[in-house]
């Protein structure tokens, strides 16, 4: 709301969305998605073998940790100005990408660990008691039985990022931000209000569907949904 005053003309032009969805809307949807995706995917093949090599090594649990949590509380516009000026990386999508990495690594790693602790003992006893070597175990028995936990912490990580990414318009990263700025630099609502209506949608749609997913790697509690 705060971003909206002081804005000129009616608040919301429904002939501006109809003559400008394929030129301007919809790009800025597709690019969002993008680099939401994208980021994620990075993250996601960084931490789960980062996840898995600190749930072996503990000692390196805490240093790893220390390293994405750091990253994790740099404030993310002054994390795109330092990229920005980092040879070889500077404005465009590279920087908000590269930066949206870093604010994942934190909870993924994180739920990578858990969800390997949440696996009984007992389980893990039988599958070596079955003759499954150390990585058939991991395989086909530790990562399949953490999957709901790391899918909880691909949800977070995803919200995050969509929600992150909108403030990547500011070094030309593009996505639904751009949307947002420009309409306040030109004093138009209605491209504000379409901006972040649709980054929010796409969070809570987001949210939604790994949501469901998360719900379907989780056997026992639709089981239990049932018999409530």
């Amino acid at each position: 709301m705060i971003a909206l005053q002081g804005l000129e003309g009616p608040l919301f032009d429904w002939s501006w969305v109809r003559s400008h969805l394929t030129s301007e809307i919809i790009p800025a949807l597709v690019g969002h998605v993008y680099l939401s995706f994208v980021s994620v995917a990075i993250a996601l093949v960084i931490s789960l073998p980062t996840g898995v090599l600190v749930a072996r090594y503990r000692k390196a649990y805490a240093p790893v940790t220390l390293v994405t949590g750091v990253l994790y509380t740099i404030p993310s516009l002054a994390l795109f100005a330092i990229l920005v000026v980092v040879p070889g990386v500077g404005v465009g999508p590279k920087a908000v990408i590269i930066a949206l990495v870093a604010y994942s690594l934190l909870v993924l790693i994180r739920n990578v660990v858990a969800g390997i602790d949440s696996v009984p003992p007992e389980t893990i006893d039988a599958a070596r008691g079955m003759g499954l070597t150390e990585g058939q175990i991991l395989l086909k028995v530790e990562l399949p039985l953490a999957l709901p936990v790391i899918i909880a912490g691909i949800r977070i990580a995803t919200v995050t990022v969509i929600g992150i990414a909108t403030i990547g318009a500011y070094v030309a990263g593009g996505g639904l931000g751009a949307l947002i700025f420009d309409g306040i630099d030109r004093s138009f609502p209605t491209m504000v209000i379409t901006g972040a209506i649709l980054a929010t949608a796409l969070a809570v749609a987001a949210d939604l569907l790994l949501l469901g997913i998360e719900h379907y790697f989780r056997p026992w509690a639709r089981a239990a949904g049932r018999r409530g």
